[in-house]
Formats: structure tokens, sequence, C-alpha cells
């Protein structure tokens, strides 16, 4: 754990020493460095589940891949940022890489978290630089209102767990994820329990977000900068899965019944946010919506609970955070050209732009859940499990994935296809930090095709 946490720290002094002139290339080349290191973690050696470096950092086959995603978006954060952070003060440049490099560290210590209470605390602790980043580089006047919308939205969701935190901790006398297990179970029967349940799982509905508390969303990936798109879409939602999971283990006598109308509104926002995304004519807006359906699937797969529905999400977890956050960079590399979201206004981009309308395609179709690629296998697993629960979401999911194919297609034909307008013809070129940056992006979604053990390998 302390190999991958202490070079990230070390990111902070190497941000304000280096020398102006060597900045970006020394931060991405560091970060990238950590990237590398962080893949030693796919190499499982453990018999128990778990391996610490200390009591209360240890990492398990759950967190080990989201641990990597973490890792592995940092350098590509920063590449994506170069081009519109640069015409800024270097104190201001420093500033906006040490941010990035401080949200890494607190996604680290959440997610390698063995105290409930310390993945709290870090969990929480995430919003702090996300925010800054949303409200202070941001494009437009909105931002402040979509900073306002994603921190109360948060903060009203994340109360209520705390109090049931404290209230865990008090029946069982720890918060251990590595005990508690084991612990004796808890008689859940009144309706304050109920209450409780819902306490433990409302801050990671929201944060997912489940269709009805999704609102923020939107607005913070619309407002926000290329980095912090990214980051929403590919790690921070995943912190919602990832705390449902550790969360559910404890919830069993009363999950049976009360996870009902969860699954059903987590399954309506499917295809009520795919619909959404068909009448979009913001770029940004309509990827965002996306995710809130995908992670709709990924909430009904773990709250049926079933070894097979958690290895389902955290595959398309994985495969989502690569895809949308693919997606995003494409979106911010059109809008740094014409400077508009509106598709209309950027379309027949594939003459002007060959190679990139072939990242464009390859990331819609995983985004649709192509075959082989691992977004079809969670969305596979996912669609299986729900079926064997009850026949009837096979109506819901399966909608959902036609809609799903609906909107990706929609949005390739939109902005690649077509006749170019004028004022596209003359737009500047691709830079080769770009597609290096797509590269990274897409090269691993095809490499876990070879290898999806490296994911879902914690349930075998």
């Amino acid at each position: 754990m302390l190999k991958v946490l202490i070079p990230t720290i070390m990111l902070f002094p190497t941000i304000w020493l280096t020398p102006a002139k060597w900045l970006w290339t020394t931060t991405v080349s560091q970060s990238l460095l950590v990237a590398f290191i962080s893949l030693l973690w796919l190499k499982w050696t453990a018999e128990t589940g778990w391996t610490a470096s200390n009591t209360y950092l240890a990492t398990d086959p759950l967190s080990t891949p989201l641990l990597v995603l973490t890792c592995w978006l940092l350098p590509l954060m920063i590449l994506a940022s170069q081009n519109h952070i640069n015409p800024e003060p270097i104190a201001r440049q420093r500033l906006y890489i040490t941010l990035l490099a401080s949200l890494q560290t607190f996604l680290i210590m959440a997610f390698g978290a063995t105290e409930i209470i310390l993945f709290y605390i870090m969990f929480e602790a995430t919003l702090i630089p996300t925010l800054i980043i949303i409200t202070r580089w941001g494009n437009q006047t909105e931002r402040l209102n979509a900073g306002t919308y994603f921190l109360f939205y948060t903060l009203a969701g994340s109360l209520p767990l705390l109090v049931a935190l404290l209230l865990l901790q008090q029946t069982t006398g720890t918060l251990s994820m590595l005990i508690l297990p084991f612990s004796q179970p808890l008689n859940l029967s009144s309706w304050g329990h109920t209450a409780w349940w819902a306490g433990c799982l409302i801050a990671f509905l929201v944060k997912m977000p489940l269709y009805g508390v999704h609102l923020w969303l939107p607005k913070a990936h619309v407002e926000a900068p290329v980095a912090g798109s990214m980051v929403l879409a590919a790690v921070l939602l995943k912190l919602g899965g990832y705390g449902m999971m550790r969360m559910m283990v404890m919830l069993d006598p009363l999950s049976k019944e009360l996870a009902y109308p969860f699954i059903i509104l987590a399954l309506w926002g499917i295809i009520m946010t795919g619909s959404i995304c068909l009448r979009q004519t913001d770029l940004k807006s309509l990827i965002a919506y996306s995710s809130v359906s995908h992670m709709g699937l990924v909430a009904g797969g773990i709250l049926i609970q079933t070894p097979e529905a958690f290895s389902g999400a955290i595959i398309l977890m994985i495969a989502h955070g690569l895809v949308s956050s693919a997606l995003f960079c494409l979106a911010n590399t059109a809008y740094e050209r014409t400077h508009s979201r509106t598709m209309m206004l950027a379309r027949g981009l594939q003459v002007v732009f060959p190679l990139t309308a072939t990242w464009w395609f390859f990331a819609n179709l995983a985004n649709l859940a192509l075959p082989p690629l691992p977004n079809l296998m969670g969305e596979l697993m996912i669609i299986t499990t729900l079926f064997n629960w009850s026949p009837w979401t096979i109506i819901l999911t399966g909608l959902g994935t036609l809609i799903t194919a609906g909107y990706s297609l929609y949005m390739f034909l939109m902005s690649q296809r077509g006749p170019t307008p004028v004022h596209i013809t003359g737009l500047p070129p691709f830079h080769s930090r770009e597609h290096l940056l797509l590269v990274l992006h897409l090269i691993p979604v095809v490499l876990l095709v070879l290898k999806p053990e490296l994911m879902w390998g914690w349930c075998n």
C-alpha cells in the first residue's frame, strides 16, 4: 500500500519545486511511474483475502482494481488539462496539479482503508479538491450553482451515514472491515433499524448516483473542466458503488425486503436517463446522463447481493470508468477547438479529423457494450442475475440496453457524420498528446478482454 501512497505524496514537493519549464513533463512522468507501480497490486499472492501494510491500510481483491484505476487516471488528467491550464500563471498551474494529486491521495486512502470511519473521512475529503476544481476552473458562470448542488446533495446524503456508523460502533464495538463480517449478526427488526439501514446506504446511492438523487451530476459534469469531469465519472462515482459493497455485508437480514424500491428505482432510472440522453443537444450533458444510466445497472447488481452480480458490478464500474473518461476527453478536444458543446455546431468532424473519429467510434462502441469488451461482460452478468431474481426485470434492462445503443450511435452520428460546416474546416489539428491520452484510456479496456479475472477474481 505504502509503495504507491508515498510516491503519490512525494508529488507535492515535485509540483512546487520543479522549474516552470519542466512542470508538466515531470508531474506526468512521476504520476505515470506511480500508475505503473500500482499495477503490481494486480499480482495477487495472498491467500487470506487482505494484504495489509498496517492495521489501517490494506488491499483486497475488491479494492485493488479501483485503486489501480485511480492511479492510472492521474497522469491522464494532467495530460488532458495541459492545453487549457497552460495560459494561466505558473502558481495557479501548480495549484491545479496539487489539487489533482491531493484527490488521488484521498482516493487511495479511501479505497485502501480498513476502518469504515477512515473510509468515511476520505470519502468526504474528496469533496474539497473536486469542489475547488469545479468552481474555480469551470467554464461558465453556472459553475457556482453546480458546486452548490454537488456539495449539498453529497453532504445531505452523508450525514445520516455518519450517525449510522456511530450507532454501529456503539453496538459492535468496532468499525474494522476485517472484523465486522465475523462479528455477531445484528438483530435488525424494528423501525429504527430500518432507518439505520437507509442511513448506511443513502450516502452511497446519492454518490453513485441513483435516479432521483442524480440532479447534481449533470450540472457538475457540464460545468467542470476536463480533469474534473474525468475524475468524477471514472472514480468518484465508483466510491459510491464500493461503499455499498462494503456496507451490504452487514445489512443482510433487512436488505431482502428493503432493497426492492431501490432496485426498481435503479432499473427505472436506466430507461429514464437513457431517454433523456436521446433528447440532449449538449455533448457533455449526454455523456453525464449516460453515466447515471450505467451506474443504475451497477446499483441494481449490488443490491441483489449475489457473487455474480457483485462481479458484474465491479467489471462494469472499471470498464465504465475508462470509457466515460475517454468520452469526456473526446468531448473536451472538440470543445477546445469549436468552443461549443452543442452537437449541431460541431458535426461532420470525421472528414477533418479521421483518426479522432476512430477514437470516437471505439469509445461509443464500448459505451454501448459491444462484445467482447468488459462493458458487455459486466452488463450481462448483472442482467442475468436480475433475471434470476425476477424475470420481469428483463423488460427494463433489455429496453435500457436498446436505448443505450440508440443514444451512443446518435452521439457518434451527430458529432462525426453529416455535412461539415464551413467554420469547422479551419480548425487546428490534433496533437500527439491527445492521441496518446485516448490510447492510454482505450488500451486497458482491450487488455481487460484478455484477462478479465483481474477484476472479478475476488469472488471465486
